[in-house]
C-alpha cells in the first residue's frame, strides 16, 4: 500500500511496521490520500487487522482510491473498512469488452497426487518442443513447495529460474528482469508474480494445486494472452482438489489432452527427486501441509488431510513424511494426529 499527498513534501507519511506494532509518522500537510493497490488482496482476512491499525491511525477526513482486476462480492461487503458507504465504483474496462481471461485457451488436467511431478515435466517438455521462444510460469501453492519444484525441473536440466518471498528482494529483482526479458526460460513462482507484474510474451501459465480461489486462479493466468497476444494456462489437480472446478464453472476451462509418460520418464523424475536436498524436501512437507490445512474443505477432516500430505511426502521419494517442530503442530491444530511425526 502507498500513502501519497497532493503537496509536494519529501515524507508525507511513512509506515513502519515491525512484528510488534505499526508506527505512523505524520506531517500536518493537506488530507492524506491513501492508495490501495491490489485492494481486494489487502483487504483479505489475512491483512485486515493490520488495515484496520493504518486507517485508525491516520485522520478521517480522507479521499480513498482502491484499484484491483478483480473485485469480488466479499470486497464489495468489506470496503467500508476504508471508504463511506457511499462509494463511487468504476469500472475502466468497455462494455462488451472481452475479459483478457476469456481469450486465454484455459485447460485441467485432474491426476493422482503421485503423477503430478511427471505430468508437470511432460508438460513443459511437450511445450518446449512445440515452441522454440516458449517462456512459461508455474505457479505453486508455497514458497517451500516453489522452491522444491524449481530445483527439481533443474536436476531435469530443464532451463529454470525460481522467485518467492523467502528469496531477497534484490535476488527476486534481479530475475524478474531476466525473465522479463528472456525467452526460452521457465520460472517457478509462488503467487509473487501473480500481480502488480508484467511479463511480455508468455506462452504457457501452468497451476500446481488448489489454487486458493477463484480470483487468484485469473490473476495467475492473467501472467499470459497480454496485449492482444495468444497464450494459454493448465491448471493441475488431485482428484480430491476437482471441487475448485465448481468454484470457476463461468470460466471456459476446458479438459487438456494428458501427455504420454512412459517408464523412462517416470524414472527420470525419480533419480531427480532423490538429488534434490532433504532439508528442502522438508520444508516444502510441511509447507504444504500448512497450505492445504487452512483451506476450508481439505483442512476440514485433519486425518485426511494428513493422509495426503504423508502421499506428498511420498511424491518426493520420501519413505517417512518428515518430523515437524512440535510447536508448529499446536498452531496448526495438528496435534497427537496420528500419521504425523513431531520433533
Amino acid at each position: 500500500m502507498s500513502l501519497c499527498k497532493t503537496r509536494k513534501l519529501p515524507l508525507p507519511y511513512s509506515i513502519t511496521h515491525t512484528h510488534a506494532h505499526f508506527e505512523i509518522l505524520h506531517a500536518d500537510y493537506g488530507a492524506p490520500f491513501p492508495i490501495y493497490d491490489e485492494a481486494d488482496h489487502l483487504l483479505d482476512m489475512r491483512f485486515r487487522k493490520d488495515i484496520e491499525k493504518i486507517f485508525a491511525a491516520i485522520p478521517k477526513q480522507r479521499q480513498t482510491l482502491m484499484f484491483s482486476a478483480t473485485i469480488p462480492d466479499e470486497v464489495r461487503q468489506v470496503c467500508h473498512i476504508a471508504m463511506k458507504r457511499d462509494f463511487e465504483y468504476i469500472n475502466t474496462v468497455q462494455e462488451g469488452s472481452e475479459d483478457t481471461h476469456s481469450q486465454i485457451r484455459q485447460m485441467h488436467l485432474v491426476a493422482p497426487l503421485d503423477k503430478h511431478f511427471p505430468l508437470l515435466y511432460a508438460i513443459l517438455k511437450e511445450h518446449i518442443a512445440d515452441d522454440v521462444d516458449y517462456k512459461v510460469l508455474v505457479f505453486c501453492t508455497t514458497a517451500m513447495v516453489t522452491r522444491l519444484v524449481a530445483d527439481l525441473l533443474g536436476e531435469l536440466n530443464l532451463n529454470v529460474r525460481e522467485i518467492h518471498s523467502r528469496k531477497p528482494q534484490s535476488y527476486r529483482t534481479r530475475v524478474s528482469d531476466e525473465f522479463r526479458k528472456s525467452k526460452g526460460l521457465i520460472l517457478v513462482t509462488s503467487d509473487v508474480s501473480a500481480r502488480g507484474v508484467d511479463y511480455p510474451d508468455v506462452t504457457l501459465v501452468v497451476q500446481v494445486g488448489l489454487p486458493a480461489d477463484r480470483e487468484q486462479y485469473i490473476h495467475r493466468l492473467g501472467r499470459t494472452g497480454r496485449r492482444g497476444k495468444e497464450g494459454q494456462g493448465i491448471l493441475l489437480l488431485a482428484p480430491w482438489e476437482e471441487f475448485f472446478l465448481a468454484t470457476a464453472k463461468d470460466l471456459p476451462i476446458g479438459k487438456a489432452p494428458v501427455p504420454s509418460v512412459d517408464p523412462d520418464t517416470k524414472k527420470k523424475v525419480e533419480r531427480a527427486l532423490s538429488n534434490v536436498e532433504m532439508k528442502n524436501k522438508e520444508a516444502a512437507y510441511q509447507a504444504w501441509l500448512g497450505y492445504y490445512n487452512s483451506n476450508k474443505k481439505v483442512g476440514k477432516d485433519k486425518y485426511r488431510l494428513v493422509e495426503l500430505a504423508n502421499e506428498f511426502s511420498r511424491c518426493m521419494g520420501l519413505d517417512s513424511p518428515p518430523a515437524i517442530p512440535k510447536l508448529v503442530l499446536g498452531k496448526m491444530g495438528l496435534k497427537n494426529i496420528s500419521g504425523l511425526r513431531s520433533k
